[in-house]
């Protein structure tokens, strides 16, 4: 039995997602794009540097929720400024409820707005497609990962417990919107003593509830995946250490959930004037960390080698894959960028291997063909050239 199992409660027990076609209009460097007739295995776009294979990837990672795998501004999406016609995504999306048709794009009116619809009603928000998708991404800017500031790895994290729990989302969004209307009534307050004490509380209040729910979502998850990545099958990517660190998170080990709330908002209250001249709030899960080792060596991972912080990301991502893979049966759309060009021929192949192996679909970029030979008649081929998708090949779908 797989032993990852054991964490799959069984209303999260559903059939796999996958996207069928997908449309682009005036999406960055596409006036028209068309893909169609994928399945649910890897799909190959190929060609040479700057043809639009990371924007094909940008937009399938726009039919879940969130900015997108580059988090751009929606204005910064449009192929060009002088377009009369807003960008948009229209896709076919194959989901337990049967065949989805998912769109969105940029708000006509508003465009600092992203709209989206499925099956052509208009959703309230973006969180919606997460009944639908779920997309975890690996690109070119994430190599440095492990050697840069922090706010780069919460973010990382952050989207990995998004795309496990689509409702982080929400608490991270709660939390930040109230931690910027304090920051503001303190600066505004010069020292935060002229500031509304009701207003500041009732904000400070808000903090600590969603602020201790994000901790906590954070450590949980970490947990989760951990037990993934000492759980995997193969060898070939390092196993990783993985830990959520910070003053919450921390707090959070000693004592339970409604005490770590009360101590968080004692703290809020005490660091008003620090934190009206600062901005921001001294301590809370903004400033938390994802702290990684490479477990066989006990080593950080920032002391690796470049390599080796390669491979222990890839091997955080299959992890995460295997994990929603046990806690919803199915895996999520793994988005991986030029990742096959930094892997020697042994790693190459075991790495599309159990992309195989987990069974949902996987869209990976290269310059050369040669790179996936392996996959020949096992993935969907398309050559990108001139921002043009050409399909050389497809997949029976069963």
């Amino acid at each position: 039995m797989n032993p990852l199992c054991s964490l799959c409660p069984l209303w999260l027990n559903i059939l796999m997602s996958w996207v069928r076609e997908i449309q682009l209009t005036n999406f960055r460097c596409y006036a028209q794009a068309r893909l169609g007739d994928l399945a649910a295995g890897p799909v190959i776009l190929y060609g040479p540097n700057g043809a639009g294979k990371t924007n094909v990837l940008e937009a399938v990672s726009y039919l879940a929720p969130g900015r997108g795998m580059r988090g751009a501004k929606m204005t910064e999406i449009q192929r060009r400024a002088e377009e009369t016609d807003p960008w948009s995504i229209a896709a076919k999306v194959e989901t337990p409820y049967g065949e989805t048709r998912i769109g969105t794009g940029c708000d006509p009116v508003r465009d600092s707005k992203r709209i989206v619809r499925i099956n052509g009603a208009a959703a309230k928000g973006q969180n919606a497609l997460g009944e639908y998708l779920s997309c975890v991404w690996l690109t070119p800017q994430m190599d440095g990962l492990f050697i840069e500031g922090a706010a780069g790895r919460r973010r990382f994290l952050d989207r990995l417990v998004f795309a496990f729990d689509p409702s982080h989302s929400g608490r991270v969004t709660r939390y930040e919107n109230a931690l910027r209307q304090r920051s503001k009534l303190l600066q505004d307050g010069s020292d935060g003593r002229g500031a509304d004490p009701a207003w500041l509380e009732g904000l400070e209040q808000t903090m600590a509830e969603s602020g201790v729910a994000i901790a906590a979502a954070r450590q949980d998850f970490t947990g989760r995946l951990q037990h993934a990545c000492d759980h995997g099958e193969d060898e070939t990517f390092p196993r990783a250490r993985l830990r959520a660190v910070g003053t919450v998170e921390e707090l959070l080990q000693n004592a339970p959930a409604l005490e770590v709330e009360e101590l968080f908002r004692y703290q809020l209250r005490e660091s008003r004037e620090i934190d009206s001249r600062s901005g921001g709030a001294a301590s809370g899960p903004h400033k938390s960390d994802l702290a990684v080792f490479y477990a066989a060596k006990d080593m950080p991972a920032d002391q690796c080698s470049t390599g080796e912080q390669k491979a222990l990301l890839i091997g955080m991502i299959l992890a995460h894959a295997r994990l929603i893979n046990a806690e919803r049966g199915a895996p999520p759309i793994l988005l991986l960028d030029e990742v096959a060009a930094h892997l020697d021929d042994h790693r190459r192949t075991v790495l599309h291997d159990i992309l195989l192996s987990l069974g949902g679909q996987v869209w990976l970029t290269g310059t050369d063909k040669q790179l996936f030979a392996d996959l020949q008649g096992r993935a969907v081929f398309c050559k990108v050239e001139n921002s043009t998708v050409h399909a050389e090949s497809a997949l029976k779908v069963a």
